[in-house]
């Protein structure tokens, strides 16, 4: 096998696969008028509201280049509001507005209707999410090298 040949490339797999992964969100999420960026940070915001725009770029893995710009356009849909912090004034806090927690009940069944598109059973799915979170952190620690090549954390 050609070491080069893009068929060869776990990279584009997995490229492959979140385009692939996206592309089936559209037509869920078209309803609820969002995007699928959008969606991702809803669901953050609907397992705890309020948090720091560090706080969220950090869970969606995403910087504040990507995610303000986001998060002004969910602002400007009455999605979300966005205050300083109370306590410390360079802390910005995102906050579902009351538009952004009702399409929380609109989308209770995006995940059952994904499944039924795969056509992948609940623990095939399960074995693939802990494969790919798995990947990502050994991923991330050699990007910052905190691991050797025995996975060892040095």
């Amino acid at each position: 096998m050609n070491p080069l040949a893009l068929d060869s490339q776990l990279c584009f797999g997995l490229y492959a696969a979140s385009r692939a992964m996206t592309a089936a969100y559209a037509p869920l999420l078209a309803p609820l008028k969002v995007t699928y960026p959008q969606y991702l940070v809803l669901l953050v915001l609907w397992e705890t509201d309020g948090v720091s725009v560090r706080a969220l770029g950090d869970r969606l893995a995403l910087d504040s280049g990507t995610l303000t710009p986001l998060l002004q356009k969910m602002e400007r849909a009455g999605l979300v509001s966005r205050a300083r912090d109370a306590e410390d004034n360079r802390v910005v806090r995102i906050s579902l507005t009351t538009s952004g927690r009702a399409l929380k009940r609109k989308a209770l069944n995006i995940p059952k209707e994904l499944v039924c598109h795969f056509g992948l059973t609940l623990p095939a799915i399960a074995q693939l999410r802990s494969q790919l979170n798995g990947l990502t952190q050994q991923l991330r620690a050699a990007t910052t090298g905190s691991t050797n090549t025995t996975g060892e954390t040095s």
